[in-house]
């Protein structure tokens, strides 16, 4: 059926098969990305609270990959030695210890804030993707199979006859375009829901470990 269909309903279903076979790609990916974020997040999350101290939690944690948190992490610990250096008024000689005020507390918790949200948006790089096929790939087999009746007409206006020898492989060409356009937006759609669902979950763990952080931070540190 297809071999038979025209130049515009193959290239149709060309452009499906595409569209299918990155929005494939893509699922599995993130799959596997949030899978891995998720696992080395949970240890990630174990590890810290292990730690008597935020320091001791950087040089443990610090070099661990997998984990967003680990960035979140490394970010919240530069920011506060970055205030400390650029401001030593916050190192006092009498106490190694960097002392904070808040409004430098405050700055901390901006930088670590836009850490967690810097990540959250690779974690979401690509879903986009699916959320275009599976709003336009019904639309093209909805554009083939409006070819293929199309067609139908054609063949009926030039050979003079309403046969069903000469109507279906038009009909049949704008069936197949229609069950193509379904199956490529069926698993997109269910694809980007998931992982929409998996990121608002990330978000709240960012969330959290942001104001665990900052918690942390403003007991050892602040003035």
């Amino acid at each position: 059926m297809i071999g038979s269909s025209g130049t515009i309903a193959q290239g149709v279903l060309l452009l499906l098969l595409w569209f299918s076979v990155v929005s494939w790609g893509v699922i599995v990916y993130k799959w596997k990305v949030f899978k891995k974020a998720r696992t080395h997040s949970q240890k990630f999350l174990t590890l810290f609270r292990q730690n008597r101290s935020f320091s001791e939690a950087y040089a443990a944690l610090a070099a661990m990959s997998g984990t967003p948190l680990s960035k979140i992490l490394v970010t919240g610990y530069r920011t506060v030695q970055e205030i400390a250096r650029d401001n030593p008024v916050y190192v006092k000689e009498t106490n190694p210890k960097i002392a904070l005020t808040f409004e430098a507390l405050e700055e901390v918790k901006s930088a670590v804030q836009r850490t967690a949200t810097e990540e959250l948006e690779k974690l979401e790089k690509y879903l986009v993707f699916l959320a275009t096929t599976g709003n336009i790939a019904p639309f093209l087999g909805l554009l083939g199979t409006i070819w293929g009746v199309m067609d139908s007409f054609r063949s009926i206006g030039v050979k003079g006859s309403a046969s069903l020898a000469v109507v279906a492989p038009g009909i049949a060409t704008a069936l197949v375009a229609t069950i193509v356009g379904l199956a490529v937006a069926i698993p997109a759609v269910i694809g980007f829901n998931y992982f929409n669902n998996k990121l608002r979950g990330f978000s709240v763990l960012f969330d959290n470990f942001s104001s665990e952080l900052a918690s942390q931070i403003k007991k050892e540190h602040l003035l």
